[in-house]
């Protein structure tokens, strides 16, 4: 058996919000933390999201003794669900991260895994693999970070964190356990890199607090507040200070009804008795009596709140007087689609307080000096920045040369990156098989990059089909060339283009030779051919040219 520890990342170090799983393999024996999908950008045309390749993991899978989990956020275990379709684990986190992941299991038919539910400070035994859960302060509850006891040595591994001071469950991040691994030592800690770049230190949630307070003493009307279902602190507070308001709520979107409740089933959500409403009660109430909870902060196309902002939503319509709180950060990539329902919103009468005018957001994740005390607490002999691109890890692999490590002792690996462990000795050794697998509706892998170049060319240049009939004996043209096109011109407004196109196509088979034309895939390419240099040299566009030939 071999005598070394491989520190494997199939996800999370190249992106941020993502792909989040990390591999430890030591001889026999392999565990995995997180399962975390991504969200498609705007290139990832009809992509519903993005999982890591779990090829490592399941040519190894004889090894693997666990995944464990962090927190319940879709990037750290929305892959989950794919994974476990194709190998039968048992799965450890947190109350909370297991009530959520139970739920997502059940809506993939997958309610035989086994769960198991770990709080902070016990330790699970997975092979060689002793992990401690540590407690750490994040936008979601019940995260953890966690202490790897291996064969060579500790490593801490933070999950997502900040150091929250004045948490909304008073629940501090565990400093007594991550000193207790730097006074132990530790030979390695992988940390969250996302908010590398921002100096000081993060905002406590409870700030979010006092800017619903100062909106909610002012409104007359109804307020909306669009939030990520999974952030069960910022439920907490808007329940809370609608309270102080004497306002009532009203929970819609799914995911965000489902996730109270499991909150609320496990303690980690104080809801007073007659405080949550169905979403039928909203008639019976005054708009100054009403808080609806939403979903859609992204700008969804589906979610409830951008139907409420087209006006499609059965139930809730915006009308004058109604003030609409998107209390989260805007995503990269979601910009546009977020402008649209602020926009709409803003048409229909709403004020709309969002990121941008208001303090109505705080990060969940670490700044600078937050960043360098996790790096004094712990005290590594090795360090790998996780949890961000490329330049969130450059500075942060810069705050720890400032706390004293190594340069040479820092190592920002790229997914798929093997970092090596042995006799205290940390080196990069190599790569194994990752990248990016493409959920399109039900299809998993099906779409390549391939695809999603063809459906931007589509995007872009539109279509033109060109169907032609060749008797079959002769080789002459008896039927068309008919021309179709689809986002490429207007064919109506349009006839002079199709018409050269049709004559083009016309000339440039009665031109070829009788063998050519015979051979249905190089006439077909001789059309493509001719018609794309054709269509580049007088319009200055690129259709994708799809000729269909058949014979009579």
């Amino acid at each position: 058996m071999p005598n070394y520890l491989s520190v494997i990342p199939l996800g999370g170090v190249e992106e941020i919000g993502g792909l989040n799983m990390t591999v430890f393999e030591y001889g026999d024996d392999m565990i995995v933390i997180d399962a975390g999908l991504m969200f498609p950008d705007e290139g990832m045309l009809g992509i519903d999201f993005v999982i890591p390749d779990f090829t490592y993991i399941l040519e190894n899978r004889e090894k693997l003794r666990g995944i464990l989990l962090t927190h319940g956020h879709e990037d750290h275990v929305g892959a989950l669900p794919f994974l476990l379709k194709e190998i039968n684990v048992p799965v450890y986190g947190t109350p909370l991260t297991i009530g959520l992941v139970r739920e997502k299991l059940r809506e993939h038919n997958l309610a035989a895994v086994e769960l198991v539910a770990v709080r902070p400070r016990e330790i699970v035994t997975l092979g060689v693999f002793d992990v401690e859960f540590l407690r750490v302060t994040h936008s979601i509850v019940d995260g953890v970070g966690f202490g790897i006891t291996t064969p060579e040595g500790r490593i801490v591994h933070t999950g997502d964190f900040k150091i929250d001071p004045t948490p909304v469950d008073g629940q501090l991040l565990d400093f007594h356990k991550f000193s207790e691994y730097g006074e132990k030592g530790t030979i390695l800690l992988m940390s969250d890199s996302t908010n590398a770049e921002k100096g000081g230190f993060t905002f406590s949630e409870k700030e979010v607090r006092r800017t619903f307070e100062q909106i909610f003493s002012h409104a007359k009307g109804r307020i909306i507040i669009a939030t990520f279902a999974s952030n069960i602190h910022r439920i907490q507070q808007a329940i809370d200070v609608a309270v102080m308001f004497n306002r009532k709520v009203i929970l819609a979107g799914r995911s965000l009804v489902s996730n109270t409740q499991i909150a609320l089933d496990l303690g980690y959500l104080r809801v007073p008795e007659k405080t949550w409403l169905r979403i039928e009660d909203l008639k019976n109430l005054d708009d100054s009596e009403v808080v609806l909870l939403t979903t859609g902060s992204q700008g969804e196309p589906m979610s409830v709140l951008s139907r409420i902002a087209t006006d499609e939503h059965k139930q809730i319509k915006v009308k004058e007087g109604d003030v609409v709180i998107l209390s989260a950060k805007m995503i990269p990539g979601n910009e546009r689609s977020i402008g649209r329902i602020i926009n709409h919103l803003f048409r229909r009468g709403a004020d709309v307080i969002y990121e941008k005018v208001s303090e109505i957001h705080v990060s969940g994740h670490a700044s600078k000096e937050e960043l360098k005390l996790m790096l004094n607490l712990v005290r590594p002999k090795y360090f790998m920045p996780v949890h961000g691109e490329y330049r969130n890890k450059v500075y942060h692999s810069r705050l720890a040369e400032k706390t004293g490590i190594e340069k040479s002792n820092i190592f920002s690996l790229e997914n798929g990156d093997i970092l090596e462990i042995s006799d205290g000795i940390a080196t990069k050794t190599g790569k194994v098989q990752t990248g990016r697998v493409y959920v399109d509706g039900k299809g998993v892998g099906d779409v390549e990059d391939m695809v999603l170049r063809d459906r931007r060319r589509l995007a872009h240049d539109g279509v033109v089909l060109v169907i032609v009939g060749i008797e079959k004996i002769s080789g002459s043209v008896v039927s068309g060339p008919d021309i179709i096109s689809r986002g490429f011109v207007f064919e109506d407004a349009s006839q002079d283009v199709i018409n050269e196109v049709r004559e083009l196509v016309y000339l440039s088979i009665t031109q070829l030779d009788s063998e050519v034309i015979a051979d249905r895939e190089l006439l077909q390419a001789k059309i493509r051919s001719v018609l794309k240099k054709y269509l580049r040299n007088t319009m200055d566009r690129k259709p994708m040219i799809l000729p269909i030939i058949f014979e009579i």
